[in-house]
């Protein structure tokens, strides 16, 4: 489907008044970008970006290619006024000499609880901790995710929402 059908469907079933579409997904996914790597919502006008500062590394020109497409949604008066907060990437996860998706966006909210996933990395503070100061009022926990990572995926994807049956 074209983007403009996606963004119907959008509407009409979610209520979705405006789709911002990101770019590539994070080094390794084999999703094809699926946004739970790179950018969450923690708040209906706060998303957290994946953002990776070294030029060096391949994250680097994805990130920022995303960061400047929020960047001019928030400037969108349709989107309306949009806090775009830089996530940390953790250093390369390599195993088997591949790369793997390994990010701090993929939490998982749970009942009053996100759970984080962490990489034995420095970043890891410094993810956890500027994810407690937007979502105060969850408790954040911090899951080493490595061997997760090595399925392609961490928290978010491997958590499946069933929606609740009818009665």
């Amino acid at each position: 489907m074209p983007r403009e059908a996606y963004e119907q469907v959008f509407r009409d079933w979610l209520g979705v008044r405006r789709t911002i579409w990101l770019g590539e997904g994070c080094v390794g996914d084999d999703t094809h970008g699926h946004v739970d790597d790179i950018a969450r919502f923690v708040a209906p006008d706060v998303v957290v970006l994946a953002v990776e500062d070294d030029p060096a590394d391949d994250n680097h020109a994805k990130s920022i290619d995303n960061l400047r497409r929020l960047e001019a949604a928030a400037r969108d008066p349709g989107v309306g006024p949009l806090r775009i907060v830089r996530l940390p990437y953790p250093r390369r996860v390599i195993m088997a000499g591949e790369r793997l998706p390994a990010s701090y966006a993929n939490f998982y909210f749970a009942n009053g609880v996100v759970i984080v996933p962490t990489f034995n990395d420095p970043n890891d503070r410094v993810a956890l901790n500027l994810l407690a100061e937007l979502m105060p009022r969850h408790q954040i926990v911090g899951i080493h995710a490595v061997d997760l990572a090595w399925g392609l995926g961490t928290l978010h994807c491997l958590t499946q929402q069933e929606p609740r049956g009818t009665v």
